[in-house]
């Protein structure tokens, strides 16, 4: 915070290198101290101190020199400046094809098997913006704490640092290296910043269309323009056609049913579906867009937006200006639809705890030109993972025959989405995305409604189908997934009053409204709880958790989400106290209610088996090696190969084996 508040090219900016560097050294990364030490020293740090950076980085120098023999670990080549030797991305794998149809638009077939895990497509974020720390929530009137994304994540490619370089003209802007610095600036930043307070006032929306159009340039845009006026449908049937990569299709309605690969032109072509939203979320956009339009008025034109009456003499840019506007205007009703939340896996610090709680938060929203080409599904056939920030030496998971599109060095992202099978996929079959409205996670009526809400459609994908079939007013009672009679223990069947016991002996019933309460008052106390395990009052923790484990036990199965955080708090309780055959054993009961939920082979599994290795890898140790594999298969089907997770368990494997 102190590098990117100081003043630039100050006394005060080199001693915050310098000062800086001290920590990056003790905490062994040392190309990162070095980097800091000559940006110390470029700033002017103060000549009668330069003795004790030449020291450090000497130091640091032979530790590196230390880590370039053989097992010696190094560990700092995850916080190091970007290295942009990397591959393009934008790929889909062999045996997938981009189809076009009336009904469904344009999707993707594969035209062979594809097994659970296989990578089909990757693609890279044309644009991204990270999310700020505090969004203003107006149901609620407060501030909705995030993760703190400016302050742990380059501001250009979203990887994470410790030693940030700061924008030389504002303190909210940071980088992770020079080189993200200078793409930003060059791309758009130096035109974001002076207006930089009024987009965060509008919203990552608005902010992340201008940085796309920004971005393009106007040659792009005019050629977006020109093929939306050239082409016009031709389509005689609904039968659904093979597209060609790029160029003229031949047969198109605002060149929507072409596929350009991961080109702006793959941005421009998506539906900005104005039609379907309200007047009033159009007339918002618009004055959005309109104060944005006012404040870049007043300075130089960007340079891909830059006219010339004669050479070297500036045009006024007014008609560029529009068509920037107007263009800006577009993405930002195509982002309502297409936009892409960046996610990662955050750990909430919570010292002395062996089992920290973790959770999936949203940390930027990005646009992909070919990922906004999948349709939805409620139960996906595919998960996705995120990689931020410009890898040295990628591995190219891909032998790519379609969708293969270079890009200048300095037009890159460096964040890429990859797309894997969850499931095996047979040939003919789409592949099928999430949009959010998961049916692991919330009941069909509420999908319908914010599919409905926000994407404009109707879902009728399988799981919805299925959900809806069973409750219709034809369908017959069904049996209440985790949820028991408090009398004999049988299963609970729901219907439109609440529930009764299934057993005819019993009859037993129970409202909706008195279930929902008794869930209510169980989730009251898992917080309280939670909290208490935070202030590290244990006792007092324990004794909740067991008062709600005795409660829940009378109405719930083991198959209910609630048993399963229950059960996952008392393990990392106990895990805290060091008894990891307790932790273990609650944490096993845990995986019951999650497979329940998600699914056999679901990520959050995969997870949990994780989670469970580290208790027996701490515990007796040996038992590890029993659920390494299963969590390995789980997470190799979501996750890529270089996760932390996947490099943990194989580390843990290596070290048990040693020790047999």
């Amino acid at each position: 915070m102190g590098v990117c508040h100081a003043d630039k090219n100050t006394d005060e900016l080199s001693l915050c290198y310098a000062n800086r560097s001290a920590a990056l050294f003790y905490q062994g990364l040392y190309q990162a101290c070095l980097e800091d030490i000559r940006r110390s020293l470029e700033a002017g740090y103060p000549s009668h101190l330069q003795d004790k950076l030449q020291t450090r980085q000497t130091a640091c120098q032979n530790q590196l020199r230390k880590a370039e023999k053989p097992n010696i670990p190094h560990t700092d080549h995850q916080l190091s400046p970007c290295q942009k030797t990397v591959n393009s991305t934008g790929h889909l794998s062999d045996g997938v094809s981009v189809y076009f149809s009336s009904d469904k638009g344009r999707h993707m077939l594969v035209m062979e098997n594809k097994p659970a895990g296989e990578v089909v497509l990757e693609d890279e974020a044309y644009c991204s913006v990270l999310i700020p720390a505090n969004i203003f929530n107006t149901g609620t009137n407060k501030a909705v704490e995030t993760f703190g994304t400016e302050d742990r994540h380059c501001h250009h490619c979203l990887s994470q640092s410790l030693s940030f370089v700061p924008c030389p003209k504002c303190s909210y802007a940071r980088y992770c290296g020079e080189s993200c610095q200078k793409d930003a600036w060059d791309q758009w930043h130096q035109w974001e910043c002076p207006v930089g307070a009024d987009l965060l006032a509008i919203g990552v929306l608005g902010h992340l269309a201008l940085r796309v159009v920004l971005k393009a340039g106007q040659t792009e845009v005019q050629m977006g323009i020109k093929n939306t006026k050239d082409h016009v449908t031709t389509y005689k049937n609904d039968s659904p056609v093979q597209l060609s990569l790029g160029g003229d299709c031949g047969k198109s309605l605002d060149h929507t049913d072409c596929f350009h690969g991961s080109s702006y032109m793959g941005i421009y072509s998506l539906l900005p579906h104005v039609a379907q939203h309200s007047p009033a979320s159009r007339f918002l956009m618009a004055i959005t867009m309109a104060v944005i339009y006012g404040k870049l008025q007043g300075g130089p034109p960007p340079n891909k937006w830059m006219s010339f009456k004669d050479e070297g003499v500036k045009a006024s840019w007014q008609p560029e200006m529009s068509m920037l506007g107007a263009t800006a205007l577009r993405h930002m009703m195509q982002l309502r639809c297409n936009a892409q939340a960046i996610t990662a896996v955050r750990v909430k610090e919570e010292s002395g705890m062996a089992v920290q709680s973790s959770s999936e938060i949203r940390i930027a929203t990005a646009i992909f030109p070919v990922l906004s080409l999948l349709n939805h599904s409620c139960s996906p056939n595919t998960s996705i993972s995120f990689t931020t920030g410009f890898q040295p030496d990628p591995h190219n998971q891909l032998g790519c025959s379609e969708g293969h599109f270079d890009h200048p060095k300095g037009s890159r992202s460096g964040v890429t989405v990859t797309v894997r099978a969850s499931k095996d996929l047979t040939a003919g079959q789409e592949i099928l995305h999430c949009y959010g409205p998961h049916r692991s996670r919330m009941e069909v009526k509420e999908r319908q409604r914010l599919l409905l809400e926000q994407y404009f459609f109707q879902c009728v994908c399988q799981a919805c189908q299925r959900d809806l079939s069973e409750g219709s007013p034809n369908a017959k009672e069904h049996t209440a997934p985790g949820m028991k009679c408090v009398k004999c223990g049988k299963p609970l069947q729901s219907h439109t009053d609440g529930y009764t016991c299934s057993w005819s002996s019993c009859g037993h019933q129970i409202s909706s409204a008195d279930v929902q309460n008794r869930l209510q008052g169980f989730q009251l106390l898992l917080d309280e709880a939670v909290h208490l395990m935070e202030q590290d009052r244990l006792n007092e923790a324990l004794h909740i958790l067991q008062s709600a484990f005795s409660q829940a036990n009378s109405i719930l199965t083991e198959t209910h989400p609630f048993q399963g955080e229950l059960a996952d708090a008392l393990a990392r309780l106990y895990a805290s106290t060091g008894e990891w055959s307790l932790a273990a054993s609650h944490l096993k009961r845990s995986l019951v209610a999650i497979q329940a939920q998600f699914g056999e082979d679901s990520i959050e599994l995969g997870r949990q088996l994780f989670k469970l290795a580290q208790l027996h890898f701490n515990g007796d140790g040996v038992a590890s090696l029993s659920v390494i594999p299963r969590a390995r298969r789980l997470l190799s089907l979501h996750c890529s190969p270089r996760c932390e997770e996947l490099q943990e368990l194989s580390e843990m494997e290596h070290c048990l084996q040693g020790l047999l």
